[in-house]
């Protein structure tokens, strides 16, 4: 070819290479491994069609780690080209991280009760932040988790801590605070 036969149209992009698609399909296999080793409840949460959700019960049913289960890996791996990957993705990492805005919400709530604990200020602010809790029963967990601390500090090494009011205390904040 010389130059006169070259033209804009010989210069585009045909998609990716062979290798990055064989990169992404793998990938997708590998995620489908990870569906498979889940709880077929657990599966059955995921945004997944009858046909995968078959597959995939065929597959965990399958216990001899030879050929046939590999072939059905593979065959889940195929099938799993067609569902929502990001959103199987998503649900995995909440499975396992847990949502990161839960569990700032516990910390919160687990410092707000620890603040109740300790200073009488703190439940009048909780109050005007949240007028709805019944004030009866929130002063009398606080009343008793603070003996429980008192109590606790007063004891011997070898000697197991009480927290059935601690505990109590965040139980009753919980619907209050994490919405």
């Amino acid at each position: 070819m010389n130059e006169m036969d070259y033209t804009e149209e010989d210069d585009f992009y045909d998609g990716p290479s062979k290798s990055q698609v064989k990169r992404e399909l793998l990938a997708i296999t590998d995620l489908g491994k990870k569906v498979i080793e889940l709880p077929f409840d657990k599966v059955k949460q995921l945004p997944l069609d009858e046909k995968l959700l078959d597959a995939i019960r065929i597959c965990q049913k399958i216990k001899d780690r030879g050929e046939g289960k590999r072939r059905q890996v593979h065959y889940v791996g195929k099938l799993m080209r067609n569902a929502d990957i990001d959103a199987i993705k998503h649900q995995l990492d909440v499975w396992e991280n847990g949502s990161k805005e839960v569990t700032d919400q516990m910390h919160q709530l687990e410092t707000l009760r620890d603040r109740l604990i300790e200073r009488d200020d703190e439940l009048t602010m909780l109050l005007s932040e949240y007028p709805e809790i019944d004030i009866q029963p929130l002063r009398n967990l606080i009343r008793a988790a603070r003996k429980e601390k008192t109590h606790n500090a007063n004891l011997n090494e070898n000697q197991e801590p009480q927290k059935k009011n601690y505990r109590a205390l965040f139980q009753f904040l919980k619907p209050f605070i994490i919405k």
